[in-house]
């Protein structure tokens, strides 16, 4: 048994954190299913923007949307959900093996509208619509503004990726949110068994931010605490998943909003490769990661068990330790979502630049 089916067993869910028109045309989709037993995908802007400006794999696609006179924003999102729609294909079976968990690939609203709720939910709805794939996830940022419109896209039985979570208390929002719309679709009588959603908390980001902070501390103390406070983060709002979906918490027939691990490349050389992964291992979770972590979980093979449900004491342990260093968590995690969006606008902003060139 690799590594993989082992988290697999543990639980975890192991979603690929990338997605191109090469990995799709050339078979490496389909091989990471069979070889790596990856059960998922998720995209996000940045992801497109590297695939769509590398290679010639796009270069038919964007001389015929030339040659229509396609508006380059227009263009951009449908070579994008042509690829979403494609990777949807390939993930089918898994998607009716899993019961609809798993097999999901997730395609994201324009990030510049996260302040927005009315227009995000005009655009979860054209999202779903285009792709036209039941195993499709919608992904909005947990913002402020979009909390809303996340209930209002599940309420109309769109499946959810609620995206760019980096605290505790904006994932308790996010769980009210998903229960709200949840109960709306099953009080408008839509079969809510096919309403899926994930909550993706953002994990290593967390640490650069955090250990930035130690390092300018420079205490001892400080500095043994590097490297600690993401995984907390996530241990932290793991205890509040198993709180907040309690026997008879969702109408009847609902299922949970599974934690789903998100930004679990390591940023710093020096922590293991794999420490976001084996460190977040347990019932009802996705880990979506990059192909680096996915080979390095592979050949590492340094699981030791479930390593979430009896991990809440740690982790608060590790959070007081940072404030009696004189971490401000809660200004950490106003910069983390402030820069989360910025970085997906910086990225769709810079392809819809590269494309407009081409178009």
């Amino acid at each position: 048994m690799s590594t993989i089916d082992e988290l697999h067993e543990l639980g975890t869910s192991t979603w690929l954190d990338d997605l191109s028109r090469e990995r799709i045309t050339s078979g490496n989709l389909a091989e990471l299913i069979e070889k790596k037993s990856i059960v998922g995908v998720t995209t996000n802007p940045a992801i497109f923007a590297k695939a769509m400006t590398a290679g010639t794999a796009y270069d038919e696609q964007i001389n015929e949307l030339k040659a229509a006179g396609t508006a380059v924003e227009d263009a951009v999102y449908a070579m994008s959900i042509d690829d979403v729609r494609d990777a949807c294909d390939i993930f089918a079976e898994e998607f009716s093996r899993s019961g609809g968990e798993d097999g999901r690939v997730s395609i994201e609203v324009d990030p510049r509208i996260s302040a927005d709720r009315e227009a995000t939910l005009i655009q979860a709805r054209e999202l779903w619509s285009k792709v036209d794939r039941p195993n499709v996830m919608i992904k909005i940022p947990a913002t402020d503004e979009s909390l809303p419109a996340i209930s209002d896209a599940l309420a109309e039985g769109i499946s959810v990726n609620v995206t760019l979570i980096f605290s505790v208390g904006r994932y308790l929002e996010v769980i009210a949110a998903y229960r709200e719309g949840i109960q709306r679709a099953a009080d408008t009588g839509k079969d809510v068994s096919k309403i899926f959603s994930v909550a993706s908390f953002f994990v290593s980001r967390m640490d650069t931010e955090v250990d930035k902070r130690l390092e300018e501390i420079g205490t001892d103390e400080a500095l043994t605490l590097r490297g600690k406070a993401g995984i907390a983060n996530a241990r932290l709002a793991y205890t509040e998943f198993l709180r907040g979906f309690g026997k008879d918490s969702l109408p009847e027939g609902a299922n949970v909003q599974r934690p789903l691990w998100a930004s679990t490349g390591v940023k710093n050389p020096e922590y293991p490769q794999t420490m976001y992964v084996t460190e977040l291992a347990g019932p009802q979770t996705v880990n979506t990661m990059p192909e680096n972590t996915l080979d390095a979980v592979l050949a590492d093979g340094g699981l030791h068990g479930d390593t979430l449900s009896e991990s809440a004491d740690d982790a608060h342990e590790v959070f007081a330790a940072l404030r009696e260093a004189g971490v401000d968590l809660d200004d950490v995690v106003s910069v983390l979502e402030t820069e989360g969006v910025e970085k997906f606008v910086t990225a769709w902003s810079d392809l819809l630049e590269s494309m407009g060139s081409r178009l």
